[in-house]
C-alpha cells in the first residue's frame, strides 16, 4: 500500500488538508478521519474524484463497486467519470431481489456484505472503492464476494489508509491504491 504515485501533485495536500481528524472519535484513543469536511469543499472533493478517474479511466475497468456507505460517495461519480457501471456493496437487507452475501470479521463481532445476483459477469474488470482503509477486512470480504461471480478485480482504492496496516494489509494479493496517507 502507498499514497498516490503522483505524490508532489498539488492536489493530494488540498485534499489531505481537507479531511478534518476527530480525536478519540467514536472511542477513546482513535482518530477519526471525517470526510464529511472534504465533501463542503468542492474543489477538493471535485480533485479526489478527477485523480481516481485520472488512474481508472484507460485501465478497460467496466465496474466500479462502492462500499456502503462513504464507498457510495466516490464511487458512482468515479464510475461515471470511467464509463463503467456503478454496483452497490450494501449492508444486510438493504438490497431487494435475490441476493448473495459474504461474512467478515469486525473488531468486535462480524456483519457481511450484500450484492444483487446478477450484477457482475464472469470476466468484468472491476475495481472496489471505499473512503478509508484501517484492517482491510471490508475490502476482503467485497473481494471474495466479487469474486464468487468470477469478477476481475483490478484493485481496491481508497480516499485515506491508515498506518497502522500499511504492509500488514490483507487483501488476497490485490493492489490498495490509497489517495493520501491520514494526518492527525
Amino acid at each position: 500500500m502507498g499514497a498516490a504515485e503522483n505524490g508532489g501533485d498539488p492536489r493530494l495536500k488540498a485534499i489531505s488538508d481537507a479531511i478534518r481528524v476527530v480525536p478519540h472519535f467514536p472511542k477513546p484513543g482513535i482518530m477519526f478521519h471525517d470526510i464529511t469536511t472534504l465533501l463542503l469543499d468542492h474543489k477538493a472533493f471535485k480533485d479526489t474524484v478527477d485523480l481516481f478517474v485520472e488512474r481508472y479511466r484507460d485501465m478497460g475497468i467496466s465496474i466500479v463497486a462502492g462500499i456502503e456507505a462513504r464507498g457510495f460517495i466516490f464511487g458512482p461519480s468515479i464510475a461515471l467519470g470511467i464509463g463503467a457501471k456503478f454496483v452497490p456493496l450494501r449492508k444486510p437487507g438493504k438490497l431487494p431481489g435475490k441476493i448473495i452475501s459474504e461474512p467478515y470479521e469486525l473488531e468486535y463481532g462480524t456483519d457481511q456484505l450484500e450484492m444483487h445476483v446478477g450484477a457482475v459477469q464472469p470476466g468484468e474488470r472491476t475495481i472496489i472503492i471505499d473512503d478509508l482503509v484501517a484492517t482491510g477486512g471490508t475490502l476482503s470480504a467485497a473481494i471474495r464476494l466479487l469474486e464468487r461471480f468470477q469478477a476481475e478485480v483490478v484493485e481496491c482504492a481508497c480516499v485515506v489508509g491508515s498506518p497502522v496496516v500499511q504492509g500488514e494489509c490483507e487483501l488476497k494479493e490485490k493492489p490498495l491504491f490509497v489517495l493520501v496517507e491520514p494526518h492527525h
